[in-house]
């Protein structure tokens, strides 16, 4: 098989597993990682993650199934980074969907979903290390029982939700607030891209969180 992926962001965590699985199928399938659309090649398999660019239906068309993963109990947590959004909310559990791209985002059918129970003391790379696991459960899925998954609709009884982007801003932390009450929301930022921070006498602080037992 021709097998894609397309991932806008050379930083994102996720790559390390996508190249890890891309050498796994050295002799077994034609791979590719990308990131823009452009440099696309058509095949057989073109999964989006992370994936900031539209991919429109004519882009679609290149490949006979074009698949996101998402992390949210679809048609609810549409949007962006549904895991955080959800986390910082309380969430203990994520349904992580393997689902069709369509125009209109998230919005298509399903393949499959999966369930993660995400530890109240997880921190980012364990969190991580949790949600691309997932992801590359269903990257196997897909390719294993390609042309045998009848994909199905999202619920019509259930009232789609949105995410909105995430920005800098949101890894903002509050001085005067208990750190307990703050730490799903610490616990999520991107120490490396998005950390967690405050402001205090006019000044700008880094937090670094790091788990020194257990």
């Amino acid at each position: 098989m021709r097998i894609s992926f397309l991932c806008s962001d050379i930083q994102h965590p996720v790559n390390e597993y996508l190249r890890k699985w891309i050498e796994r199928q050295q002799g077994k399938h034609q791979t590719e990682l990308v990131r823009k659309k452009n440099e696309l090649s058509g095949g057989d398999i073109l999964f989006l993650v992370s994936c900031s660019e539209i991919v429109a239906a004519m882009d679609r068309s290149a490949y006979r199934a074009c698949l996101v993963l998402h992390a949210s109990d679809l048609p609810e947590g549409r949007g962006w980074s549904p895991h955080i959004w959800q986390i910082i909310a309380g969430a203990e559990e994520i349904t992580l969907s393997l689902l069709e791209a369509e125009d209109k985002v998230d919005t298509g059918r399903i393949w499959k979903k999966i369930k993660l129970t995400v530890p109240k003391h997880a921190l980012w790379t364990e969190i991580n290390e949790q949600l691309f696991a997932a992801e590359i459960e269903l990257i196997d899925f897909a390719v294993r029982e390609f042309g045998r998954i009848r994909p199905i609709g999202q619920n019509p009884s259930v009232e789609p939700s949105y995410y909105p982007r995430r920005s800098p801003a949101d890894s903002k932390i509050n001085p005067t607030h208990s750190i307990a009450s703050q730490f799903d929301r610490i616990r999520v930022c991107d120490p490396d891209r998005f950390p967690a921070f405050f402001e205090l006498h006019g000044k700008q602080y880094k937090i670094i969180l790091e788990k020194i037992s257990g």
